[in-house]
Order: structure tokens, then sequence, then C-alpha cells
């Protein structure tokens, strides 16, 4: 771990979690390297681990570690000279009277059941459907860093999605979005979007996606979002 040697907080251990069936490609094993303690990794100390591939999961940060794949990248929009694409634009058009607000990391009944439905339309089987209370509040609602909740809704009020936003030194990272399954209208393109304005709008040169995986399918809207970068061997690079 000599790169991460810079950290303030030179205290944090690096450990690797037990082999687990791997939830993107069927038929393979993951594993995970964890930070820790959760407690000492403020938004400075996270904004640079996500320099260097991790990402977190309530209070859980971590980065994959698998022992015969790579196939996880960690992507970023480079959001100064981002060019949406002809299908990102109607999104855009589409959704651009939908109305955003800023909500503290609280439980809401509201987001919760739509978060529930939206889990339970494009996720089912997967296992986030399951004890949906609890894994909603320690996923979501849970946070050590600088975080907000962004609900869009229509002009008549009705709430449409809610994206969960951690806000660092360099950029916006984007933990997680939900939205109406029966929506029309590419609305998860649109959540994207919007966060890239919200980058240009505060100044911050990159949008962190998370990691993507060009073997899997559920993975190819993130490289959709042009120019973006990859970390390759320590390196944020442009593909080719």
């Amino acid at each position: 771990m000599s790169h991460l040697t810079d950290l303030k907080f030179k205290t944090l251990q690096f450990y690797s979690t037990a082999s687990y069936p791997c939830s993107y490609l069927e038929g393979r094993e993951a594993r995970s390297q964890v930070a820790a303690p959760s407690h000492l990794i403020d938004t400075h100390t996270y904004s640079q681990l996500v320099e260097q591939g991790f990402r977190r999961s309530g209070l859980f940060t971590y980065r994959p570690h698998c022992d015969a794949c790579q196939a996880c990248k960690p992507i970023r929009v480079d959001v100064n000279n981002f060019v949406p694409t002809r299908t990102q634009r109607k999104a855009r058009n589409r959704h651009k009277a939908l109305q955003a607000s800023n909500q503290p990391l609280v439980f809401s009944a509201e987001h919760f059941d739509l978060y529930c439905r939206y889990v339970s339309a494009r996720h089912p089987g997967a296992g986030m459907d399951e004890d949906c209370q609890s894994q909603y509040t320690q996923f979501l609602l849970s946070s050590r860093v600088n975080s907000t909740l962004i609900e869009f809704r229509t002009a008549e009020g009705r709430l449409e999605m809610v994206s969960l936003i951690d806000i660092l030194d360099t950029g916006l990272s984007a933990v997680y979005t939900f939205f109406d399954p029966d929506a029309e209208g590419s609305l998860g393109t649109y959540g994207i979007l919007w966060q890239i304005d919200r980058c240009k709008f505060m100044g911050l040169p990159w949008l962190y996606l998370g990691y993507w995986i060009q073997e899997s399918r559920k993975m190819t809207y993130k490289s959709q979002f042009r120019p973006h970068q990859i970390l390759l061997n320590g390196q944020w690079l442009s593909p080719p």
C-alpha cells in the first residue's frame, strides 16, 4: 500500500475479505480489499481513497481485490470535456422539467417505498430486495463523508427519482440512484447528466461512476458518457 502513504491518517489498515460469489459475472469468485477503521475515513481521506479505486457501501470502504480477475475498472467522467450523445440529449430534454432538491440522510417512507419498488423490478433475486428496510438504511443512510440525497419530483410533486451523491475534493461520486421502474425515457441516464451538470456548477472536474465491467451488459451505460478515464495499474487513463 505504498501509494497510500500520503494519507493524513496513516493508521488506516487494509485487509482482504474471504471469497464470495461475484454479483456481476456469473460463476466467478470475488474478494474485496477493505479500509478500516471506518471512523478515520473522513471526506478528505475518502477522496484520496477514491482516487486509488476505492468506493463505499454505507460505512464499508472497499475496492475489488480478486485473485484471478481484474474485470472491475474504476471509471470517471471528464466533466469539462463531456459531450452528450444524441440519445443522452433526448433523455435530458425529456426530464428537464423535474425539480431537484437536496435532502438529508434521514429515513423517508416515500423514498423507501420507491427504493423497494425499484430493486424488486430491476434486481429480482439478486439479494437486494431481502430485508429491504435494514439494507436500505445501512447502504444509503449511513455515511461519515460529505453526502447528500437528491430527490427529483415532477411539477405536481410526484417523486420520480432519488440519487445518493458523495461530494469529494475533486468531484462527485455517484453512489446509487433509484427511480420509478415504470417511468419512461431513461431516468437513470438523466440522473447522471444532472450530476455532470452539478459538477460543472461546483467547479469539480470529475464524476466518479464506480466500477465498469466490459463483460457486463448492466455496466455498458457507464462507458457511454465520454470522454471518461479508467484506472489501470494505479493511473487514470483515457481509453483509445
